[in-house]
C-alpha cells in the first residue's frame, strides 16, 4: 500500500513537473492589455481611495526611470534589468543597460554599433521588406513588448511614409506600464491603441513638427490617458508650447532630482506631465 502510495506521489509531481515546464515555455502574457482602455469612467491605474494614506513604495515596487538625453531614458528595475530608449550610442547612460531599444527615424535614434556588452538590441524596425519587427521578450522582471508604427521617409515629407519603421516600446515592470512612443510621424488608429493597452508612465516626443505637431501629439497623449507623461526629443519651439496644449486637466511639474522614482503607489491621481532634470 505505501508503495501504491510514493508511486501516486511520484507520478503527481512528475505531472506538475510537467505541467509547470509547458507553462514556463509559453509566451508571457501582456498584464497592461488586459484591461481594455475604452471603459467608459476609466482614467487611472492608481487605487488612492479619500481617507486611506498609502505606505510608501518598497524597493521592490520601484522603477527608477531618469533622463539621459534626446529620447533616452534609463529605465531600471527593481530586480536590476536597466533598459535604455531609443539608444543611439551617443547619449549613454552611466552603466551599461541590460536592454537598448532603437528606432530608425535618423541617427539620433539608434546606432548599429552598439556596445557588445548589452545584452538585448531590440530594433523599432525590420530589415525584411513588407514585415515590422515583432518583440516579446522576457527579461529578469521586465516584458518588453512593442507596437509598430510608420515614418516618414525624409524630414518634412508628409506624403511618403515608410510602413513599421517605427515601434511604440512598451515595459511592463512592477505592475506598472510603461510606454515609449519613439519617433511617432502619425496619429493612433483604434487598432494601435487596442494592441497598446493600458499606460500609466508615457515618454512623448514634444518637438512640435519634427514628429508630429503639438496638437496632434497632445491627442494622442489625451487619448492615452497615462498618468505621469515624461516630455522627450525637446528641439524646435519652447516646451511651454506644447505644455498649452493641456489645460488644466494635466499638472505640470518639474522633477527636482535626476532620478523618477515610480511605483503603482505613487502614481498621481490627476495626469501629470513631468519634465525631468536637465531637460
Amino acid at each position: 500500500m505505501l508503495r501504491v502510495l510514493m508511486l501516486a506521489i511520484t507520478g503527481l509531481i512528475a505531472c506538475s513537473g510537467a505541467a509547470f515546464a509547458q507553462t514556463a515555455s509559453r509566451p508571457p502574457v501582456s498584464q497592461c492589455q488586459v484591461i481594455a482602455s475604452n471603459i467608459p469612467g476609466v482614467m487611472f491605474a492608481s487605487f488612492n481611495p479619500p481617507g486611506i494614506q498609502l505606505a510608501q513604495a518598497t524597493a521592490k515596487e520601484e522603477v527608477k526611470i531618469s533622463f539621459i538625453g534626446h529620447s533616452t531614458y534609463l529605465i531600471e528595475s527593481p530586480g536590476g534589468v536597466s533598459i535604455a530608449t531609443d539608444y543611439n550610442g551617443v547619449y549613454r547612460p552611466p552603466v551599461t543597460p541590460t536592454v537598448v531599444t532603437m528606432n530608425r527615424a535618423h541617427s539620433t535614434h539608434f546606432t548599429l554599433s552598439p556596445d557588445p556588452a548589452i545584452q538585448y538590441v531590440l530594433h523599432g524596425w525590420s530589415d525584411t521588406p513588407g514585415e515590422k519587427a515583432e518583440h516579446k521578450v522576457l527579461v529578469g522582471d521586465v516584458y518588453i513588448r512593442n507596437v509598430a508604427t510608420d515614418i516618414r521617409n525624409r524630414w518634412g515629407d508628409y506624403e511618403s511614409f515608410q510602413e513599421n519603421g517605427n515601434s511604440i516600446f512598451i515595459f511592463e515592470v512592477a505592475g506598472l506600464c510603461i510606454g515609449h512612443l519613439g519617433h511617432l510621424h502619425h496619429e493612433l488608429t483604434d487598432t494601435h491603441y487596442a494592441e497598446i493597452g493600458r499606460l500609466d508612465v508615457l515618454m512623448v516626443p514634444v518637438d512640435g513638427g519634427l514628429t508630429m505637431g503639438a496638437d496632434s501629439m497632445s491627442r494622442v497623449v489625451k487619448r492615452l490617458r497615462s498618468a505621469l507623461i515624461l516630455p522627450m526629443h525637446r528641439t524646435g519651439p519652447p516646451l511651454e508650447q506644447f505644455l498649452t496644449m493641456f489645460g488644466e486637466s494635466f499638472r505640470v511639474a518639474y522633477a527636482t532630482d535626476p532620478v523618477i522614482r515610480v511605483s503603482m503607489r505613487n502614481l498621481p491621481r490627476q495626469p501629470q506631465i513631468l519634465v525631468p532634470k536637465g531637460m
